[in-house]
């Protein structure tokens, strides 16, 4: 059944009135922003901060809308175009963001707006990183760019959701490996090499690694609202009251070992920052992506607009971070051959559709020890719903899983030793040569990027093209980054490191126990999709030189899913990359065929035993 886009009409007058009623603005605006973000730069948000969402009827998790009394238009990146053509209705206009002849946001403003015009925006939901050249564009044209601290959305949003308070939860140090007061050491070192006297931290998932704690305020993120500012003797947690239990008070008071710390209102954060400003010596560390609203408290003179020690402390994995990490993967895999054991033998029956199967597989995964839930919305689609990249399926949408069509499943798990995501491509009846040929493509572009051995440091993006190199030979691509970082039960995506075409100036580079997605794809639009995501480990490479004594670096596999074969154009595959796939196979009967057989799930294991034959040139 078609999608039926979200009727916005209403919503967009009373906006629009709202724009122009100075009791709610400090002057009448011709424009306002609403971007898809809550006031710590979340990329997943909680209910209540799905502005973006309420406004256009897009509920893809990136894209910006900005309404004028005459526009409403939406961008969003290759991910999201059919997704977004569906759901939104004809009062809005889709700015397809990356093509060359998308206009940015601000150059499509100054080119929209009559001189002299003024825009707004919540200034808790910009960053100062993009508030600042946003601000200089428009007023170079003529315009203004002002804070609107009363979000125009929340007046017209009757049935907005409550903001979330649930439970806060200490994770002991056997899943964390370092305890606040290490942690501790190690920032203060760096705030002392940049003179900083505070660090404020607006990062939901860099306040849950540093507390060792974790919450579920956003679905499927073990993170909960609050900030943190970290002083040269003490440090302050902003949060809510109520989550302020006894447990978490035993935690903090046991972890941070004689280091005084203070719990404050989440909403005193603004002023309880202007009183330590004013009595400052020393400079403030504050993120250039932490929201403009906060940020612009921060003179320039004395503030440290980097990333903070934090981004990249977390993503380096300590021992038992990365122990636990594998750890996941194992528990994740023998859920997975479980699923896949179970759909192939009773998808001929047409009752398993893609929410049934996605729940199935939660299902499956639940009987893992420490399984918390899934790091995001199973990525469930069948034919068509495949060339959707972030598809989601609803009562609307939802199709029986089929044996003449590829089915693509992207899913992963949030267990107390870490993080998953996971996708496979599969066929559950003969394929088409073209979809063989595109999976093939795809699979030994994901070989290709998997096997690389690179120098130290290097930023992601130079590697980007390993993973495309067979689909460009033939004039094939796709819209998505090739990879991102993963967290260690925290967020599924984990800045600041990536794999992509894009560059990103506060990328540090990769380095020995960082953990990222290898995930190359390929997806023709009303046909199907293709994706073969694994997360790897960085660690040292074995090389006969050493350049400059640089370092050199190469992936280790920690998923252990089989790669379907049937979908494999074996001709075209070389004898190394032949090997390579029969290693793989071999490694994923070693590790995950004993859990299987612990577990009991003798289906399962008869089943992993027949994907990972080994294939022959």
């Amino acid at each position: 059944m078609p999608k039926v886009a979200t009727a916005t009409g209403n919503q967009l007058k009373r906006l629009r009135d709202c724009m122009l009623d100075t009791k709610l603005v400090p002057q009448p605006l011709h424009a306002y922003i609403v971007p898809s973000a809550d006031s710590h730069g979340s990329e997943y948000l909680a209910e209540c901060d799905k502005r973006r969402a309420f406004i256009s009827g897009f509920t893809g998790s990136a894209g910006t809308a900005i309404i004028t009394q005459d526009h409403a238009c939406l961008w969003t990146d290759g991910r999201y175009f059919l997704q977004a053509t569906e759901e939104m209705d004809t009062h809005w206009t889709l700015m397809r963001e990356g093509l060359p002849t998308t206009p940015k946001q601000a150059t499509w403003l100054c080119q929209t707006l009559s001189t002299g015009s003024v825009v707004g925006v919540d200034p808790n939901l910009l960053s100062y990183n993009t508030w600042m050249p946003f601000k200089d564009q428009l007023e170079s044209a003529g315009h203004k760019l002002i804070p609107v601290e009363k979000n125009l959305v929340d007046l017209v949003w009757d049935d907005k959701p409550s903001v979330a308070c649930n439970p806060v939860v200490p994770l002991p140090l056997k899943f964390s490996g370092k305890s606040i007061k290490d942690k501790l050491t190690d920032i203060r070192s760096q705030m002392h090499e940049k003179n900083a006297s505070l660090l404020v931290l607006t990062f939901l998932d860099e306040i849950a690694w540093f507390l060792n704690m974790r919450g579920s305020d956003i679905e499927y993120n073990p993170v909960f609202f609050s900030f943190v500012i970290i002083g040269e003797k003490e440090f302050t947690i902003f949060i809510d009251a109520k989550k302020f239990t006894p447990e978490v008070e035993a935690h903090l008071k046991t972890e941070a070992d004689g280091e005084k710390f203070h719990i404050k209102d989440y909403n005193q954060i603004k002023t309880t920052l202007k009183d330590q400003l004013a009595d400052l010596q020393g400079r403030v560390w504050i993120c250039q992506d932490a929201n403009y609203s906060l940020s612009s408290l921060v003179s320039s003179k004395i503030a440290v607009r980097e990333n903070t020690p934090i981004q990249l402390m977390k993503a380096i994995k300590n021992p038992v971070e990365i122990q636990g990490m594998r750890n996941a993967h194992i528990k994740d895999a023998a859920a997975l051959c479980c699923y896949f054991a179970w759909l192939e033998k009773n998808v001929s029956s047409g009752q398993i559709t893609e929410i049934s199967g996605a729940d199935k597989l939660e299902q499956f995964r639940g009987m893992q020890e420490d399984f918390r839930g899934p790091s995001f919305d199973t990525i469930s689609s069948v034919g068509p719903h495949g060339a959707i990249i972030h598809y989601k399926p609803t009562k609307d949408s939802d199709v029986p899983i089929r044996s003449d069509c590829i089915y693509l499943c992207d899913s992963g798990g949030q267990y107390r030793d870490g993080t998953t995501d996971v996708t496979r491509t599969l066929h559950f009846g003969t394929p088409t040569d073209y979809e063989k040929e595109c999976f093939t493509r795809v699979l030994k572009g994901q070989i290709k990027l998997g096997t690389s051995i690179f120098p130290s440091k290097i930023r992601g993006n130079y590697l980007d093209s390993f993973a495309r190199q067979y689909l460009w030979e033939v004039g094939l691509d796709y819209s998505h980054g090739t990879g991102h970082g993963i967290g260690a039960y925290l967020n599924v995506h984990e800045g600041p490191i990536e794999v992509s075409w894009r560059t990103t100036k506060e990328d540090p580079g990769l380095d020995v126990g960082m953990f990222i997605s290898n995930e190359p794809g390929f997806y023709e639009n009303g046909s199907f999709g293709i994706r073969i995501e694994d997360i790897v480990q960085i660690v040292p490479a074995q090389t006969k030189h050493n350049f400059n004594n640089r370092g050199f670096l190469t992936f280790e596999t920690v998923t252990l899913v089989p790669i379907q074969t049937k979908m494999m154009m074996v001709d075209m595959l070389t004898t190394a990359e032949v090997e390579h796939i029969n290693g793989y196979h071999q490694k994923c009967r070693d590790v995950v065929g004993p859990l299987l057989e612990k577990q009991g799930h003798k289906e399962a294991k008869e089943w992993l035993w027949r994907e990972t034959e080994p294939i022959c040139k």
